[in-house]
């Protein structure tokens, strides 16, 4: 089988690659390398896949390549590329957002019907839900993104659905909740507080610690994400969550069990675009996706401690 995997530098992208590659298939993957973080960091995602034969990568913007070309023959596409980052997303920078989050989408998916109609993953987010009174969130639960990157998460999904009605284009998408494990993006939390402690530096906590979320082994993401392409409804969105609500002050603590190191918290005011709680209802992705969370927050810790040691 052929796939295409865009966003194939990024910490998800590149988990997802090696597991295609390791099962014989043969991917195409895009990426233009946004400076959201180091480049050099992403050329090392793709250390391994870059020995496989069956891989090909092609360096460049969805919105300035041929797209349909690329994606003739394939049979599948994981579409991963994004601008990322909640806090990021707010004033001059939105226009990156909609950028690479809204008129790339629209663009893969323009060229997917085009190019025979592959099975199309989009990778969204939980961001889109924005701040709910009612816990679990589920697929049907009101979409209020409280960040301007949730809002072009939502349009890109509506876009999906757009086009597998009124194309019949077969596209799932998948709303991530939290994902975490080694290759975690630099600015994300787990990575900030993992690093501070194998350096002994203060951590900067937003708010009172007590938000929580659902955190999800990157792992348990690809399981997931490639059963999508194969059992998931067509024009369905599933939620894919670790199943554990957990607050940051237990992630602290967890963390301070793993390393045998102290943390030392500098608390700050919250910030604007970070919701308060979120907590997955998983039902829908375990009957049509067959996702069980495979990976407890202790031990996705310990393994993403593991890698950050490793690379140093």
């Amino acid at each position: 089988m052929k796939a295409v995997v865009t966003g194939v530098a990024g910490f998800i992208g590149s988990h997802l690659v090696e597991s295609l590659l390791d099962d014989g298939h043969d991917v195409l993957g895009i990426d233009c390398f946004v400076d959201h973080y180091p480049r050099a960091i992403k050329e090392q995602n793709l250390a391994r896949a870059h020995d496989h034969r069956s891989f090909r990568f092609v360096e460049g913007r969805l919105q300035d390549r041929d797209l349909e070309a690329l994606l003739d023959g394939a049979e599948q596409v994981f579409h991963l590329a994004a601008q990322a980052g909640v806090r990021a997303s707010w004033g001059r920078d939105f226009s990156l957002y909609t950028d690479h989050n809204v008129l790339a989408t629209q663009r893969l998916l323009e060229a997917a019907v085009k190019a025979g109609s592959p099975r199309v993953v989009y990778a969204s987010s939980s961001s889109v839900y924005g701040d709910s009174p009612t816990l679990p969130l589920r697929e049907d639960s009101l979409c209020r993104p409280v960040s301007p990157y949730g809002v072009t998460k939502l349009a890109a999904e509506h876009l999906g659905h757009l086009y597998h009605q009124s194309h019949g284009l077969p596209v799932v998408s998948l709303r991530y909740f939290t994902v975490y494990g080694p290759r975690q993006r630099p600015d994300m939390a787990f990575h900030r507080f993992l690093t501070a402690a194998r350096g002994s530096t203060p951590i900067h906590v937003y708010g009172d610690g007590e938000q929580t979320r659902d955190f999800t082994y990157v792992l348990d993401i690809v399981a997931a994400t490639r059963a999508a392409a194969v059992s998931g409804r067509p024009g369905v969105i599933y939620n894919v969550g670790g199943g554990e609500r957990v607050s940051l002050n237990q992630v602290l603590r967890i963390i301070e069990g793993i390393t045998g190191r102290r943390l030392e918290t500098l608390r700050e005011e919250p910030q604007k675009g970070d919701m308060r709680d979120t907590f997955a209802d998983t039902t829908a992705a375990r009957r049509d996706l067959g996702f069980r969370s495979s990976v407890p927050l202790a031990d996705g810790l310990g393994r993403e401690w593991d890698w950050l040691g490793s690379t140093r």
